[in-house]
């Protein structure tokens, strides 16, 4: 992630990005979806990521991990900054740029507090609690920013295209 962050298109970006987001209309390129915080629609996100990120020439086993990473983000803004509720938005965009592939989820929720967010013990062994360490493991790196405007928090998950 480069060093400045700006609001652009909905998301906080860094300034390699911004040029993907300002489009008008997005490209073949950048995927752009806004959902609601219904499971019942993690299954369409799902599709379209893997089509999207297997189109751009990621392997197999990179395009899992990255699905999975989403699947997981999504499943912690439902849960943690939307309480569960089904009818709130949450913005995903997918821009591959630079060699690598970044992820950036967009919520309007409770703001996460980056201090407390962390995966719990592995040697725990219980459901749940472990979103936070598979995005890590699936990903490059995994950043949380605080969202200048409407409240949430912004997640980038960045991958290297092999």
């Amino acid at each position: 992630m480069g060093k400045k962050n700006r609001f652009c298109g909905g998301v906080y970006v860094s300034d390699k990005y911004n040029a993907a987001l300002k489009m008008k209309e997005p490209s073949e390129q950048v995927l752009q979806l806004s959902i609601c915080s219904d499971p019942k629609g993690l299954h369409d996100v799902r599709e379209q990521v893997e089509r999207f990120v297997l189109d751009v020439g990621m392997g197999d086993e990179d395009c899992s991990n990255v699905v999975l990473a989403v699947d997981e983000a999504l499943t912690n803004v439902i849960r943690h900054a939307y309480d569960g509720k089904p009818d709130q938005p949450i913005d995903i965009t997918v821009v591959p740029m630079d060699g690598e592939l970044s992820v950036i989820v967009r919520d309007y929720g409770k703001v996460a507090d980056r201090s407390k967010i962390h995966s719990r013990d592995l040697d725990d062994v219980r459901p749940g609690g472990l979103g936070v360490h598979i995005m890590q493991q699936c990903m490059d790196s995994v950043e949380y920013l605080p969202a200048p405007e409407g409240g949430g928090t912004i997640l980038v998950m960045t991958k290297n295209i092999q």
